[in-house]
């Protein structure tokens, strides 16, 4: 492909939106073009790269025996009432009616679609197992799109579902989903950790995360390094330091004026914030929520949501927490009033003689003891793991990182099956659920993450399986003939190899075309010139390192084949050793 007919516009200095050295280069080197907030026209060189991660992609879940198929973005919002899921994604669903004023979703997955479909296909066991994927467009009204294609209102994902009869059969599709994730951000170059994941409006079991680790990355991942373990901060789990010891001692009320913080109520006492209880308000679901958690602890607002299997829930307002008769500051779970749901931090159980607040302004208890002064509707774990917290696994320390999540993969089990009525009838002719999983890819994500793990000051550096073009010809002086007649021979020579070039033969300065060739990435540059052929060839530079030698003409397609097989092995063993 000649360059003086192809589309490629390259940009000298980025655009002031530009937000992350990937979204600056996507930019400057014209593979998107920006249309409205979290909408990106793809030029014709930016759609190979989509088109060569597509094909990664689909080689490697062809290669775990998954199925392609293809399911409609446009659904019926009846499914979605079906699975309740229309409530779940709220604001996040594109919603629109037909000329009938029948209302449709926009697909952000789909679930619900492709239980639909397996619901027709499967009759018995002898049906069990199988795995579908397609490689679809998705629709979510983000609040904030970001980071160029990293968060985006239309996106292309991979998206699969497997289908098993038992828990044990989804086990081993969910390790082959795994298994090929790992084989596709390989080679995309993308460096990748698995981290527990909270599974979101999607649910189901269990979840992990890939997570390409950056600082521009929307997540937060805790992680130990002494023992690996890892998980996104909605799901982390930790050691909890410990309570104070004590025997319980009687209550006291007390004076504590202008400490409504845990910070000044500690200071005021002169004590530490673990020998506090904290109060915390929300409207869950539209009813009033009080939580308890030690003092020196915070609320997972999703571990909360999850264990109240809640679709909205927010922090109390001013006017919502004096409506409840709640004092802010001064509130404990002691003598609330009627109708408050209590919910309570584990920490808090075992912890004796915390310091709570006497739901009266400028006062608390000394000495509160859970189970002989107060209870709570539900216990369980809601507290936010952060940074320097004990590891849950070993006698290590949680850090904090960035991320960008990279792909997802769930153990739905039966929440589709029971919902959307996909079941099979067992050995015995017993009907049953089946046990479905989930597993999805963002292909832009995956555009935007090969960017930042493959870039230099000078601009994009493609991994061999992902790079838009096999080789960049840079033309200099075309029109001496033995230059054109060289080139001649070189593209043919490339045709018949199957290898794809790109060939720069505009009427620029050399310098241009260098600064171009470094900015679009290619993997090998091959630069033919009357100097490189007074040298004995054609000179051939690789991109990643900067090594440059001559080689005869003949020799190019060769040289430039072992180039991308070196450098794909070596990034494909250095991203495995990564994961």
């Amino acid at each position: 492909m000649r360059m003086t007919r192809f589309v490629v516009k390259t940009l000298r200095e980025a655009p002031s939106e530009a937000e992350t050295p990937s979204h600056r280069l996507l930019l400057r080197a014209g593979l998107v073009v920006p249309l409205a907030a979290g909408l990106y026209c793809f030029t014709p060189f930016g759609w190979r790269v989509a088109r060569r991660m597509e094909a990664i992609i689909r080689e490697e879940m062809d290669r775990s025996g998954a199925l392609e198929v293809h399911l409609p973005a446009l659904q019926p919002i009846e499914l979605w009432q079906q699975s309740g899921r229309d409530r779940a994604f709220g604001p996040v669903l594109f919603r629109l009616q037909d000329r009938r004023e029948r209302w449709f979703a926009l697909g952000p997955t789909h679930e619900e679609v492709v239980s639909f479909l397996a619901a027709r296909h499967i009759q018995s066991y002898r049906d069990l197992p199988f795995t579908l994927y397609q490689i679809q467009t998705k629709f979510r009204d983000e609040i904030r799109p970001r980071g160029g294609l990293i968060r985006l209102r239309e996106f292309i994902m991979m998206d699969a579902y497997s289908f098993d009869a038992d828990w044990e059969g989804l086990d081993r599709s969910y390790e082959a989903a795994f298994q090929a994730y790992l084989r596709i951000f390989a080679r995309a170059g993308i460096p990748v950790i698995a981290v527990e994941a909270d599974s979101g409006a999607i649910g189901g079991k269990d979840s992990q995360e890939f997570m390409y680790l950056t600082e521009v990355g929307e997540d937060t991942i805790l992680r130990c390094e002494r023992c690996g373990y890892a998980a996104n901060a909605e799901k982390a789990d930790f050691r909890r330091p410990p309570p104070i010891p004590g025997e319980p001692r009687p209550l006291e009320k007390v004076a504590t004026p202008g400490a409504s913080t845990i910070a000044e109520l500690a200071a005021f006492l002169g004590i530490e914030p673990r020998a506090t209880c904290k109060a915390v308000f929300y409207e869950v679901d539209g009813r009033p929520v009080f939580v308890a958690i030690r003092g020196d602890l915070d609320v997972n607002e999703v571990k909360l949501k999850n264990t109240l299997k809640a679709k909205d829930l927010a922090p109390m307002g001013e006017e919502a927490v004096r409506r409840a008769g709640l004092v802010a500051g001064y509130a404990s779970a002691i003598g609330l009033p009627a109708g408050i749901l209590v919910v309570a931090d584990e920490s808090v159980v075992d912890a004796p003689n915390l310091v709570a607040g006497a739901n009266e302004p400028g006062f608390h208890l000394l000495n509160t003891n859970y189970g002989r002064d107060w209870r709570a509707d539900i216990v369980a774990d809601i507290a936010l793991a952060r940074a320097g917290d004990g590891c849950p696994r070993c006698e290590g320390t949680l850090e904090t990182r960035r991320g960008i999540e990279m792909g997802h993969v769930f153990k739905l089990g039966t929440v589709y099956a029971e919902s959307m009525d996909v079941r099979y009838l067992d050995e015995r002719g017993d009907q049953r659920p089946v046990v479905m999983g989930c597993y999805g890819i963002g292909l832009e994500r995956m555009i935007a993450a090969c960017i930042e793990a493959n870039h230099d000051e000078d601009g994009i550096i493609w991994p061999p399986d992902v790079t838009p073009f096999d080789a960049h010809i840079v033309v200099l002086n075309a029109d001496r003939p033995e230059v054109a007649d060289t080139l001649a021979a070189l593209e043919a020579s490339f045709a018949a190899a199957g290898l794809d070039p790109l060939v720069d033969d505009r009427d620029e300065s050399a310098g241009i075309k260098f600064k171009d060739a470094d900015l679009l990435g290619i993997p090998v540059r091959l630069t033919v010139s009357p100097r490189a052929l007074q040298q004995g060839g054609v000179e051939v530079r690789r991109r990643r390192t900067g090594e440059t030698r001559i080689v005869p003409a003949a020799e190019a397609v060769q040289a430039v084949r072992t180039i991308l097989e070196e450098e794909s092995g070596a990034v494909g063993a250095a991203r495995t050793l990564a994961s």
